[in-house]
């Protein structure tokens, strides 16, 4: 009873049924359908050897015999993919026999002090042994302790009780090499948890009984309901004792291990990575020719190409450089920017690679590849430095196209906030590319390339840019002081210290210079969400009354959705209200057709996701910016899933009318921004100048111009795991995307009325594979979810009278929503299991209720254009 771990008897031969039992299916199923299999075999254990020096230094020798495989669960002969095999045949003649060979531990107190096996034995064997030399680690007093077993080095807790011992090892402590990647965006990730349990009865200071289990569980974190769990068992039981074989005499480890097999060696008992190669697996070609079809233009906005382009993504990240460079050198022009979405969004260094080989940024003919391969490396999941690196030495080349430069250094922006969110700001190239766009922006004089620097700080996000911001909000003109403001608005209100509301205070009533209302609206949007003194929102709500008319409105309208819509300000401002000289019926009855409304699309368990929707006009009823607002969120983060600003000035010549003051001497300009899961892209001009305007206007046919259209990877979603039974495992969900939005102004002098479309039509395929892979079976479950919908928004405005009628409508039409569920188990000669489920439904359309005095509006305006609405320029 003086030994700390367990201790064999001498000259006996321990007779123990051992099996092991792998569980794949939907988080919350119970075991009994689940895929999976069992392998039961017999095992030997005997001492060879015990150090005379020290009773707690044992050699044991595990011996595997008789080995079974079947299913985990009962099935009928015909779906039973091993019957009528024999195990020689399942597992391989030559990985049989090397399963049944002996391997030798050195225990010292109960732990793996050393595992000796043979030199080159196949990895897949290897692994199960030690699955089940780590069993026979224990200690026999309870407390933590941290122990090197299959898994890695991991913490373990002991409790002990009488004769039996609980060990629990914290699987996310593990340190061994870990593989796999995760999404930017918590809200489009995946979450694992694991658990790992086992159970010692001991019976004469050796084991009686082992029962080990281990869990794993990965949830979608947008749709917890569909996740997956792996669950592994072993268990090892005692069946008898017999007379063994005798001591073998020595002083050194070394040399009784030899006496037994000269050919033994120690090996680490930590898994080796292996992979079992995939036999019968198309080629990148030969897969890129079955999904062709579904990736050309006009099929973009539906599900099929977003599944077609995961499968895609999948292939490429086993491809060649040569390989990948092969499809792209041979497709067609129409397929080339949906082959570069692919390419791109794989992220592996030879995708990367193969996609900068082919593309030339000196050559101004190929833009939209450039283009689409730049907003690719925006929306990349987990961006590598290498990227970054390789996009800020094309900045310092030649870039043949004036736009591709302005979105490289826009999109450079996003990677360093990417790369910072993961701790590597730090990094050389995140540094080189920061310093790069400070100091270009501190040089710049003209002020499209202050624009384009303000664009890239949008994106990056970066702390020490808010001195640089705050200036340009503040003293520049037009439009670079408004890319300055909506910068800051994107920071995180945490960020927005006194010096930032003080000068959005200032810019906002004016105090040092005449600011246009859109600067001003922003200015007051930031105040308003990062935390008001009760004073400052006195100051706005007092400025009320004071503004040009429709501002006036604009702000009434902000204040009321902050209220409506309870936002973290509502609470002062509510106080605000109880003071009669802010709150009174002259100041909230301001006339006007400038309108901010929020709302939910929808309200979910997991997720929930709301829109706001602001329009601004001048004096003059002419559209002067809208705004539409699409965020995602849950109990931990948020998601800018999409904004699309039109923004317009200086039209009142148009029309014979007053510009609004400080605006007098403003040029013509229509044009949209948008952003697209947090990530500013560039924006599109719709004219620029009287004569253009005139020219388009006469010219125009109404067709909505194409503002984002692709294929992206929105989750991404990769673990690796080893099981403590042997086998690997994965676990994988991939999200995509497919994305058309358009935008249009129509514009009639006639009827005096202008029309703004935007429409977004996406469709969205997310697939998840979880799979444990033993070289000789896999089994495994795959989940696949599919929606196509569209979005469209649509303001009409006649400003044929004063307030000047406004409509807008916000619509999403009917989608069907699918999805299936697939369990299988396969062996390499092709047999196969399969067991599928799917459930499929529409969505119902939906229009969605804007504030009353848009529907009262709506009415009006539809009563008095039935007449007019065919006679468009």
């Amino acid at each position: 009873g003086h030994t700390t771990g367990p201790s064999l008897n001498n000259d006996k031969l321990y007779k123990f049924a051992y099996s092991a039992e792998v569980y794949v299916d939907q988080a919350k199923a119970s075991l009994q359908k689940s895929a999976g299999y069992r392998i039961s075999s017999g095992v030997d254990v005997n001492l060879l050897w015990r150090n005379p020096d020290n009773d707690d230094d044992q050699l044991i020798k595990i011996t595997i015999r008789d080995v079974q495989v079947e299913n985990v669960n009962d099935r009928p002969a015909a779906k039973n993919i091993f019957k009528g095999k024999s195990t020689e045949k399942i597992i391989g003649k030559e990985y049989l026999q090397a399963l049944q060979r002996p391997i030798v531990l050195e225990l010292v107190r109960g732990k793996v002090k050393t595992f000796y096996s043979y030199q080159n034995e196949p990895g897949f064997t290897q692994n199960i042994k030690r699955g089940l030399a780590s069993l026979f680690q224990l200690q026999l007093h309870s407390g933590a302790a941290h122990e090197v077993d299959i898994s890695g080095k991991c913490n373990t807790t002991y409790h002990v009780r009488q004769d039996q011992v609980t060990k629990i090892k914290a699987l996310d402590s593990c340190e061994i090499e870990k593989q796999g990647f995760n999404s930017h965006n918590r809200i489009l990730d995946a979450t694992t948890k694991a658990t790992s349990a086992t159970i010692y009865v001991l019976e004469d200071s050796f084991i009686k009984s082992i029962k080990a289990e281990e869990n794993y569980v990965m949830l979608l974190n947008s749709r917890r309901r569909s996740g997956a769990k792996i669950v592994s068992k072993q268990r090892l039981e005692l069946k008898s004792v017999q007379a063994g074989p005798g001591l073998i005499a020595g002083k050194q480890v070394a040399s009784v291990v030899k006496t037994v097999d000269s050919s033994y060696v120690s090996v680490p008992l930590v898994a080796e990575t292996v992979k079992s190669e995939c036999k019968k697996c198309p080629s990148l070609s030969e897969h890129w020719k079955s999904i062709r079809e579904h990736l050309q233009p006009e099929k973009l906005s539906k599900a099929e190409a977003a599944k077609s382009f995961l499968s895609f993504i999948q292939n490429i990240r086993k491809a060649t450089k040569e390989e990948i460079l092969q499809i792209i050198r041979s497709e067609n022009k129409e397929l080339l920017p949906q082959i570069v979405d692919a390419v791109t969004s794989a992220q592996t260094p030879e995708s990367l690679e193969a996609v900068l080989e082919f593309l030339d940024f000196k050559d101004a003919s190929s833009s939209i590849l450039q283009e689409r391969f730049l907003y690719a490396c925006g929306f990349a999941s987990h961006p590598s430095e290498m990227l970054l690196k390789s996009l800020t030495a094309k900045f310092k080349g030649d870039i043949a196209n004036e736009e591709i430069r302005e979105t490289l250094v826009i999109v450079m922006g996003a990677l360093i906030r990417k790369l910072c969110d993961r701790e590597g700001c730090k990094l050389p190239a995140v540094v080189e590319a920061k310093r790069l766009i400070l100091n270009r922006l501190e040089k710049a004089k003209k002020d499209d390339n202050v624009r384009m620097y303000l664009l890239a700080l949008k994106n990056a996000l970066l702390p020490e840019a808010i001195p640089l911001l705050l200036k340009y909000a503040e003293s520049e003109e037009g439009p670079v002081s408004n890319v300055a403001a909506t910068a800051l608005q994107r920071y995180d209100p945490s960020f927005l210290t006194k010096e930032v509301r003080e000068t959005m205070n200032r810019i906002y009533h004016q105090n040092r210079k005449v600011h246009e209302k859109t600067v001003r609206t922003t200015a007051a949007a930031i105040i308003l969400n990062s935390n008001p003194s009760h004073m400052e929102v006195k100051n706005i709500l007092l400025s009320i009354g004071e503004l040009p008319l429709e501002m006036n409105k604009y702000m009434l309208a902000m204040i009321q959705d902050i209220l409506h819509f309870e936002m973290p300000s509502s609470k002062t401002v509510r106080q605000v209200l109880k003071d009669m000289r802010a709150h009174n019926y002259d100041r909230f009855s301001k006339m006007g057709s400038s309108s901010a409304y929020s709302g939910y699309i929808t309200r979910g368990p997991d997720v929930s996701s709301t829109y706001s929707l602001d329009i601004l006009y001048s004096g003059s009823g002419i559209l002067r910016r809208s705004n539409m607002n699409i965020r995602i969120f849950d109990r931990n983060a948020e998601l800018h899933a999409s904004q699309v600003v039109i923004e317009a000035q200086g039209l009142e010549s148009i029309i014979a009318a007053t510009p609004d003051e400080g605006e007098e001497n403003l040029d013509s300009f229509a044009g949209m921004s948008a952003i697209l899961f947090d990530v500013q892209l560039r924006p599109v001009t719709f004219f620029q100048g009287y004569g253009d305007l005139m020219s388009k206007m006469f010219s125009a046919t109404g067709d909505p111009i194409n503002v984002v259209k692709g294929l992206l990877l929105l989750t991404d979603y990769l673990q690796e795991i080893q099981l403590q039974s042997g086998p690997r495992a994965s676990m994988e969900f991939l999200g995509g995307l497919a994305i058309d939005i358009s935008g249009g102004m129509e514009f009639s002098l006639w009827y005096r009325e202008s029309k703004t479309n935007v429409k977004n039509r996406v469709a969205v395929f997310i697939a998840g594979n979880t799979e444990v892979d033993s070289f000789f079976v896999k089994t495994g479950m795959e989940t696949t979810l599919e929606v196509e919908t569209a979005l469209d928004f649509i303001s009409t405005v006649q400003f044929s009278q004063y307030p000047f009628l406004v409509c807008m409508q916000m619509d999403r039409v009917e989608s069907p929503f699918r999805r299936h569920v697939t369990k299988y188990e396969s062996l390499p000669s092709g047999r196969r299991y399969t067991a599928r489920r799917g459930k499929a439904e529409l969505l119902a359309g939906n229009e969605y209720p804007l504030h009353q005095e848009n529907s009262n509006m709506c009415r009006k305006v539809f009563g008095a254009t039935s007449d007019s609405s065919s006679n468009w320029f």
